[in-house]
């Protein structure tokens, strides 16, 4: 099948494109080149610069491939501004591009396009959960602007689902970490530009490119004061959006909860680098960010049951080892 991943240069939607290419599909990664460059775009996928608000040149895009003889069959959709913090600063900029964007795309498949998408949502769309793990019918009130962004993508799909029979499937998934591994070994990670994610910047402490790392809050009513969260390998993660947008074929929407089903405080994940690394890794702590729940742990169960998802990295120390690899020889240490 031949199949359009947004956002296909970043972290996550290149390692999904690549996957995609090694199945047999024929991948084309659109993107902006926003937060990446097209250096990133994986070996045997076909690249196309553009903007997912550009309904006109999606439309032109999908129109072109068919009449071609060789039609877009889905749609993978990954294209966002992702960092909560920010967003409690900026919420403009998070609708704008995430949920008016998303708008234009889907526009763009009704008119022209494919009717399966694959959509990278968020557990963010949970925000303070009633009970840990969170179930996928858990209720849905996010604490920050890009859950909520997220969020109204989510309630878009439901409305073209029941009106346009638009087919999609909604994945959840909160912190997404480690680096693909291959017999070449580990060849694309995470990293961003500005870096904010965690795992990324402690590693960048223990290659001496910062100085500590910050902990947001160490009060939270928490075992050891600071925020849990869930981490997923992105190999893991690759896999169910594969499995995901194949059981399309036989449903109309899907929604599922991905992660590892543990939580790690921010300190146990700087423990896990110290571990792994060898390096002290310094800490400072800060005062908390707006809008951080304090434990984000998503239960994954249901996606295991009918999915026959199957995670192959269950430890933090696993996960961060790969990252870990990743830096090393990104930085050619």
């Amino acid at each position: 099948m031949k199949i359009l991943v947004t956002g296909g240069t970043g972290y996550i939607g290149s390692t999904v494109a690549a996957l995609l290419s090694a199945n047999g599909h024929r991948t084309v990664a659109y993107d902006n080149l926003s937060h990446s460059n097209d250096n990133k775009v994986p070996q045997g996928v076909e690249f196309v610069k553009g903007e997912v608000a550009d309904r006109a040149g999606l439309e032109n895009l999908f129109r072109s491939a068919r009449a071609a003889g060789e039609p877009f069959h889905g749609v993978m959709h990954f294209a966002a501004l992702i960092e909560a913090g920010e967003s409690m600063l900026h919420p403009e900029e998070f609708f704008r591009n995430n949920t008016a964007a998303t708008l234009s795309l889907l526009e763009a498949m009704l008119a022209e396009g494919p009717r399966r998408l694959v959509f990278s949502s968020t557990a963010a769309v949970y925000g303070e959960p009633e009970s840990v793990p969170i179930p996928e019918d858990a209720r849905l009130s996010p604490t920050n602007a890009y859950g909520e962004s997220k969020l109204l993508v989510e309630h878009m799909l439901g409305w073209l689902n029941r009106i346009h029979g638009l087919r999609y499937a909604s994945l959840r998934y909160f912190n997404v970490a480690g680096a693909p591994e291959g017999p070449e070994g580990v060849v694309r990670g995470e990293a961003h530009q500005p870096e904010t994610h965690l795992i990324p910047l402690i590693l960048d402490v223990a290659l001496g490119k910062r100085e500590s790392i910050r902990i947001y809050g160490d009060d939270y009513p928490t075992p050891d004061g600071t925020c849990i969260r869930d981490y997923i390998h992105v190999s893991d993660l690759a896999d169910a959006h594969l499995l995901a947008f194949e059981a399309l074929e036989s449903h109309q929407r899907l929604i599922y909860n991905l992660g590892n089903g543990q939580g790690f405080s921010v300190r146990e994940v700087i423990e896990s680098a110290r571990r792994v690394t060898g390096h002290p890794i310094p800490a400072q702590v800060q005062p908390r960010r707006a809008g951080d729940p304090a434990v984000l742990v998503a239960s994954s169960e249901k996606a295991i049951r009918e999915l026959k998802w199957k995670p192959r990295y269950a430890k933090l120390d696993d996960i961060v080892r790969t990252a870990w690899l990743w830096h090393q020889k990104l930085h050619g240490t």
